[in-house]
């Protein structure tokens, strides 16, 4: 009885400690000799690091050693799995590292500095709120063209850089280009290509950006072309961009704003009102 007890008891720790070497062919063959059932190295197998021979000639040896068809199947299935790789919980990653899971949103990087901060930049909301040119418009009857401006509350952004070369990282939420979900942070977009870089005009307490002009013939939308800055960007992985500047970016205010421009409302009719987001910073 008790040897019998002793038996059973090696058997269920059998898969543990075959677990701590890695398993090869001789290792099946010495587990089949010792009596051990299918099922149990089919589990020791699936259950242990391993490296097999699953050629012809290796798979002949072990059928000529007396191992099963199943656990030949065994072996076989698990030398040509996909390795597994470990999910990494999010809260043991590094937040400064570009490359690990990040939550959705525009990040900027200063890849000079020692500390390697990540920023994230908070999405903020412009609206169309100012004109200019109206008087000189009036005095031409409306045939020179006045401005239609969008305005960001606060002369400078919360969030700052201070290298004129620094990078950023979008992830989006989201990993199919044009199929992201229009309730996320980026309202549906997947692409940095979507979004513009402006730079704006910093009054007293305001930002400001032209969106458009019009005179008494019609009205166009548009960012101002010497507002713009290029960019590039990289794909790194599905949802991931790495984005740079093509140029060092002076001191000044700035923003990634999000397609969907705001329509032209104008004096003389025509166009509606609205308003954009824009995920903004300050350079020192």
């Amino acid at each position: 009885m008790r040897k019998g007890l002793l038996v059973l008891t090696f058997l269920a720790l059998c898969p543990l400690l075959v677990a701590q070497q890695s398993l090869n062919n001789d290792s099946i063959v010495k587990l089949v000799k010792a009596g051990l059932s299918e099922d149990l190295i089919v589990s020791t197998i699936n259950a242990s690091p391993g490296t097999y021979d699953t050629s012809a000639n290796g798979l002949i040896a072990l059928k000529t050693a007396g191992v099963s068809d199943k656990v030949v199947t065994a072996i076989v299935m698990k030398s040509t799995a996909p390795a597994s790789t470990a999910q990494v919980p999010a809260s043991s990653q590094d937040p400064n590292d570009p490359m690990a899971s990040h939550e959705a949103g525009i990040y900027a990087y200063n890849e000079k500095s020692l500390d390697h901060k990540m920023t994230m930049l908070e999405p903020s909301v412009y609206g169309q709120g100012k004109t200019g040119g109206i008087f000189t418009s009036a005095m031409t009857y409306g045939i020179a063209k006045a401005k239609i401006k969008a305005v960001m509350r606060g002369a400078h952004s919360n969030a700052r850089v201070t290298d004129p070369q620094t990078v950023f990282y979008f992830y989006f939420e989201q990993q199919s280009a044009g199929l992201s979900n229009a309730s996320n942070i980026f309202g549906g977009t997947s692409t940095p290509n979507e979004y513009t870089l402006l730079r704006f005009d910093v009054k007293e307490s305001t930002r400001e950006t032209t969106i458009g002009k019009f005179n008494a013939f019609g009205a166009s939308s548009g960012n101002d072309d010497k507002a713009t800055m290029a960019f590039t960007y990289v794909k790194l992985k599905p949802g991931m961009y790495k984005v740079t500047i093509s140029a060092p970016l002076q001191s000044g205010e700035y923003g990634f704003v999000a397609p969907g421009a705001m329509a032209v409302a104008t004096p003389y009719g025509g166009g509606a009102g609205g308003s954009g987001r824009v995920f903004d910073f300050g350079v020192n």
